[in-house]
């Protein structure tokens, strides 16, 4: 068996291609295949806009080209040293913090050891007072110690 096949080709408006296969003698069917048409012969091209104004508006030479370099070299600059600036304000606010924390605690531990003193006192002075209060009869209530006998 051999297979003839014929292949036709015609390039649309819109810049692709049909190739359109027949295959006689095998009884197959193939499926048409649209393949884009690009002046370059394949691959991605860059947007006409980007890359026409990079080639033609500025050579690498150019005065104009030096000075923009210039400004961004510059500008990064600027931005790296503020960045760093950022970072060690940060760290040296961080160690601050730290700093007051370890004071602070130092306190609630000296305040928290002062306050148990005055708890225990107040309390051995409260069970003093209550030991040496002697509770009062019903009689001595009645009976004035300014009147004695009288």
């Amino acid at each position: 068996m051999s297979k003839t096949s014929q292949q036709s080709s015609a390039a649309g408006a819109n810049g692709i291609s049909v190739i359109h296969t027949q295959a006689h003698a095998s009884g197959l069917q193939q499926v048409p295949q649209v393949v884009p048409v690009s002046p370059g012969g394949g691959g991605k091209a860059a947007p006409p806009s980007k890359q026409s104004k990079k080639s033609s508006s500025m050579d690498r030479n150019s005065d104009e080209y030096r000075q923009r370099r210039e400004r961004n070299n510059m500008a990064v600059k600027k931005s790296r040293l503020k960045s760093k600036q950022k970072a060690q304000d940060t760290l040296q606010r961080v160690n601050q913090l730290k700093e007051e924390n370890e004071r602070l605690e130092a306190k609630i531990k000296l305040l928290t050891k002062e306050l148990s003193v005055l708890k225990d006192l107040f309390l051995e002075h409260a069970h003093n007072l209550a030991d040496n209060v002697q509770p009062m009869s019903t009689e001595s209530t009645t009976t004035n110690p300014d009147n004695t006998g009288q």
